[in-house]
């Protein structure tokens, strides 16, 4: 077949199909893309309510993929924002810094909570679970049972509808590999060489949210040729054996039939199976069937006051309310609220599409949000000017115990057929981010075009977190191995220690009693002044502690760094002079 007689379909105008259309325009051809709903962008679509922009999820622009960051600045370049990071947890009626920092955390858990996080961490390295085939053995032996029921549990299960225990430990893999309580805990007090993408601390964002992106995007195309329809959902798929002919959209209750060469379809892939016609083998409607999704709607709120906390978003980690994150958009970018006296909030609640939840009428939603936002103490009631609901359907597919035999089922039937390629986070039923969806349709255009070979199921499919980086230096160092110690942070976690461990160490004596109390503790008056072994001397000595301890992490640090950094120095100088004897040698 020639290029010229070449006509390609794309089912889906979100990243994954208009990457490929847009591809697809640099080669010569003029696609079109079918987009069931009136905005392009899919998940990644930005809504627009009384001037107001919400980004229906909160997406961060960050990528290894060198050919998908290309693409970013070529369509946006000078609209993208660089974005300080900050989001926190809110468990137990607490604030919690993610990545954690050591006074704020022990402050929120508490000293003797913390001590059996440690313990439960140790007791789960000991004797981890021998299989990980469920979210929660694949957490527990990382972060120990405690931990996982803390920081995991409560809004896992918010987001999937699932226990734990049911969820598949792919996902687990997927998004946060390289991520335990060791390396959690080291990054509380050392700065690594390497930086794990949940640490990142800056991130890029287009000033007017991803919709921007992906209405540029579907510009482009337009203006080169292609064409991108808008609400025209593809109601049926017809095929001879194993080609598909054609697909047929409707619209305000028309129908229209599309005939085409070549298919790309980013659809949910359960969909396009039971769209088929003729319908594939029994076994492989089964299995679609078996394959479910986890919606979700956003309560978009427009509040009378601008500062309400200085987040990106916040985790709520709490069975208290339904919600599960709240996204303040004026952090992600000043643009998107038009008044700078006010501020929009996204409230998001994880939901089966059709389920009691998904089904509230908006006011009764928006009334929802608005007392939860009340609880999490974030605004009051009052505070709440106006607002709105969104809808995403299968936002999320499922990776439950049942799902891997029948996705297996149905990529071997769609894997026979010659000339189509499903693409993208539902498409390919993964658990993809925008980059990743944007990576299959560029590969699946240069199976296409150029004869390649790519497998779009094998994209993301490595057991590594959707924001796991690596900030590489030019060259290895010690320091890679041996990492700086943050003296302040260092200081702190010894200050509190020292300080709790002689005020502790008094009450218990002063609570023991006898005839002389404490004579051996009671030396330390000897360094510390005014310091007895007593109620006020309680009080006095944690003081003390929280100063001493403070001042031996801090001078630990600076010794330690300098001893290393001076190493260093001697080992790489003496690598030099090893090279240059060897240059000399040479010539």
């Amino acid at each position: 077949m020639t290029e010229a007689n070449r006509k390609v379909v794309i089912i889906g105008g979100g990243p994954a199909g208009l990457t490929a259309g847009r591809e697809l325009i640099k080669f010569g051809h003029r696609p079109t893309v079918l987009e069931k709903t009136e905005r392009v962008g899919g998940l990644s679509c930005t809504v627009r309510y009384k001037g107001f922009y919400f980004d229906m999820g909160g997406h961060r622009f960050f990528t290894k993929v060198d050919e998908v960051n290309k693409i970013w600045q070529e369509v946006l370049g000078g609209e993208f924002l660089r974005r300080p990071r900050m989001s926190r947890i809110f468990y137990n009626n607490r604030f919690f810094h993610y990545p954690l920092k050591p006074l704020n955390a022990l402050a929120g858990l508490g000293i003797c909570q913390a001590i059996l996080v440690v313990l439960s961490y140790l007791r789960w390295q000991i004797r981890p679970h021998k299989h990980e085939d469920t979210f929660e053995q694949w957490v527990t032996n990382r972060f120990g049972y405690r931990l996982f029921s803390i920081f995991f549990k409560t809004y896992t299960e918010k987001v999937w509808g699932i226990p734990c225990s049911e969820l598949r430990a792919e996902w687990a893999a997927q998004r946060i590999k390289g991520l335990s309580l060791k390396t959690v805990l080291l990054s509380m007090f050392l700065k690594p060489q390497r930086t794990i993408k949940t640490l990142i601390e800056e991130f890029d964002y287009p000033r007017l949210g991803p919709g921007m992106m992906w209405q540029a995007v579907a510009g482009e195309i337009e203006d080169k040729g292609g064409r991108v329809r808008l609400g025209e959902d593809v109601v049926r798929v017809y095929r001879t054996g194993n080609r598909i002919d054609s697909v047929v959209v409707a619209r305000d209750g028309r129908e229209e039939m599309l005939p085409a060469t070549h298919f790309l379809s980013s659809m949910p892939v359960s969909e396009l199976i039971l769209k088929l016609s003729p319908p594939p083998p029994a076994s492989v409607l089964a299995a679609a069937r078996h394959l479910t999704y986890r919606d979700f709607l956003t309560v978009c709120l427009i509040v009378r006051k601008r500062d309400l906390f200085p987040d990106n978003w916040i985790y709520v980690h709490s069975a208290q309310v339904q919600v599960g994150r709240i996204q303040n958009f004026a952090n992600w970018s000043p643009d998107m609220v038009p008044d700078p006296s006010k501020s929009s909030l996204g409230l998001e609640y994880f939901c089966t599409e059709g389920d009691a939840l998904w089904n509230t009428p908006d006011a009764r939603l928006i009334e929802l949000a608005a007392r939860e936002l009340e609880t999490v103490g974030l605004a009051t009631r009052a505070d709440i000017e106006d607002g709105c609901v969104f809808r995403v359907p299968k936002a999320y597919p499922v990776y439950d115990a049942s799902y891997a035999e029948y996705m297996a089922t149905v990529r071997a039937f769609v894997d026979g057929l010659e000339n189509l390629q499903t693409i993208g986070r539902n498409g390919l039923h993964r658990y993809n981010n925008q980059d990743h969806a944007m990576l299959t349709g560029l590969l699946a255009v240069r199976n296409l075009v150029l004869g390649e070979h790519n497998d779009l199921w094998s994209v993301n499919t490595e057991a590594e977190y959707h924001e796991e980086i690596t900030e590489k230096t030019l060259t290895p160092t010690l320091q890679e191995y041996f990492p700086r110690i943050d003296g302040v942070a260092l200081a702190g976690a010894t200050g509190a220690a020292g300080g709790l461990a002689l005020f502790l160490a008094t009450i218990l004596l002063v609570l023991k009693g006898g005839a002389v109390v404490g004579p051996t503790l009671g030396l330390l008056g000897q360094y510390f002044p005014g310091y007895t072994v007593s109620p006020s001397g309680a009080l006095l000595g944690l003081l003390y502690g929280v100063v001493a301890g403070g001042a031996l992490g801090w001078t630990f640090a600076l010794v330690r760094n300098t001893v290393l950094l001076l190493y260093v120095a001697i080992v790489r100088r003496r690598v030099e002079l090893g090279l240059l004897r060897r240059f000399l040698e040479f010539v």
